[in-house]
């Protein structure tokens, strides 16, 4: 199936894009497990990805394992590339990166399965204990030309080892160094849920901003007051305690404002000011932002290093960060990440990266090649009861492509002429790429 000649043209240009990543054998292995994962509508294992791409008629299944578990390729550097083609096409010259943080857990079974350990799950409603392994994932936050809301292209990953090992804090705190290095000229605002904040964030460069929301038992400082002319001892590093966000929402000053959340422009009321959170952050200068909405009894509390930015547009940078969830649901849901049986500690460790990898590779092919207006009227014809759908989802951005890959081997141009058993196998695939 997978000769040149038999790929869509448009695709094989972004697989070009990630031959310094693998030796020419790896290479081949890569383009058919990738291809196999995009045109797979059934298990998404991995002789689950060499039936999608039909090639296990002439490539043994133990060679495609090998590319997970013994092959030399890495899977921050598959990450980096495709953070390159996501910056190139998606984010402007002049712009700083926006990055979201989170975490995730893909259930796993069986005792020999490395780096699983008993996890809360919270992708399951209450207090769910499962077993998996547990993936920190930093991925890129970009504004699609066909959506109204930001997308999460996953980019580079870690996973936790449990207990004893660096914490989901301090790996994703490495996961973006790797990103700062590679973009050594753009500024990188990060934005994270309540879990990710403390020590290892202390030592951030300044061109790295961190915005975080705040605990209800967090407590927070003012800045450090002036140093006293001929005052002997050492400088304080922070002011007056200001008191947890609750203690501080009783006095402050607020200001209405029009926000930009989630595709939608509300008015509310903000709250802004200098701090310093002190058991986090030591003696980083940063601002504490309280958002109020009228129609809500929760107050939205979040701390940000970004001293520059407009408080409104911190927090609707802070709404994008929704989006890694979105993309997670994405992973497991349409593309099938986390359905790969793979068990050691190698394999395990690249399987997830490099089926999310491929889900930011399809989510750049839809932006630059695969994406026209009749594609929402085309689905909504189809699926009439979507009367308010406006939008690609990322389930139709693999479905195009899954069309165009099994359509491009019956071109005008292939060599052979196409037989009626074969135009029928390609209306067969679309029907069944439908369900």
């Amino acid at each position: 199936m997978l000769p040149d000649a038999s790929l869509p043209a448009s695709l094989l240009v972004l697989f070009d894009e990630f031959r310094c990543c693998f030796t020419a054998p790896t290479f081949v292995v890569f383009r058919v497990l990738a291809v196999g994962l995009v045109a797979q509508t059934g298990r998404r294992t991995v002789c689950g990805m060499l039936l999608g791409a039909g090639a296990a008629a002439w490539m043994a299944h133990d060679r495609a394992h090998r590319f997970f578990s013994t092959s030399r390729w890495s899977p921050d550097q598959l990450g980096l590339v495709l953070a390159r083609l996501v910056v190139d096409t998606l984010v402007a010259d002049d712009a700083a990166l926006q990055v979201a943080v989170d975490d995730t857990m893909f259930r796993r079974r069986g005792k020999r399965v490395a780096g699983a350990h008993w996890f809360h799950d919270a992708s399951q409603p209450g207090a769910v204990i499962a077993r998996g392994n547990r993936w920190i994932i930093v991925g890129l936050v970009v504004d699609l030309p066909f959506s109204a809301r930001p997308a999460c292209l996953p980019v580079l990953f870690r996973l936790w080892a449990g207990k004893g090992s660096p914490t989901p804090v301090a790996l994703a705190r490495q996961a973006v160094g790797v990103l700062a290095r590679a973009f050594p000229d753009r500024g990188i605002d990060v934005v994270a849920d309540s879990a990710y904040h403390g020590r290892p964030l202390r030592d951030l460069p300044e061109r790295i901003t961190w915005t975080t929301r705040l605990a209800a038992v967090s407590v927070l400082y003012a800045p450090p007051p002036p140093p006293v002319p001929g005052q002997r001892g050492r400088r304080r590093i922070r002011g007056a305690r200001l008191g947890t966000p609750t203690q501080i929402a009783a006095t402050a000053t607020w200001q209405q404002v029009s926000l930009t959340r989630y595709g939608h422009t509300v008015s509310t009321t903000l709250a802004s000011a200098a701090c310093i959170w002190y058991g986090s952050f030591h003696a980083r200068a940063g601002r504490y932002l309280l958002v109020r909405d009228p129609h809500r009894t929760t107050l939205l509390a979040l701390f940000t290093t970004d001293l520059t930015t407009n408080p409104a547009q911190i927090i609707t940078r802070y709404a994008g960060r929704w989006s890694i969830e979105v993309a997670i649901e994405n992973a497991k849901g349409p593309l099938g990440a986390g359905q790969a049986r793979n068990r050691t500690p190698t394999a395990v460790a690249r399987t997830i990266p490099h089926n999310m990898i491929i889900m930011g590779l399809v989510t750049v092919w839809y932006t630059r090649h695969g994406h026209h207006p009749t594609d929402i009227t085309d689905r909504r014809t189809r699926q009439p009861w979507y009367t308010t759908k406006t939008e690609p989802s990322y389930e139709d951005m693999l479905i195009k492509l899954r069309r165009v890959i099994i359509a491009a081997q019956f071109i005008p141009e292939h060599p052979d002429q196409a037989t009626p058993q074969q135009i029928n196998a390609v209306h067969l695939a679309w029907a069944a790429a439908l369900t």
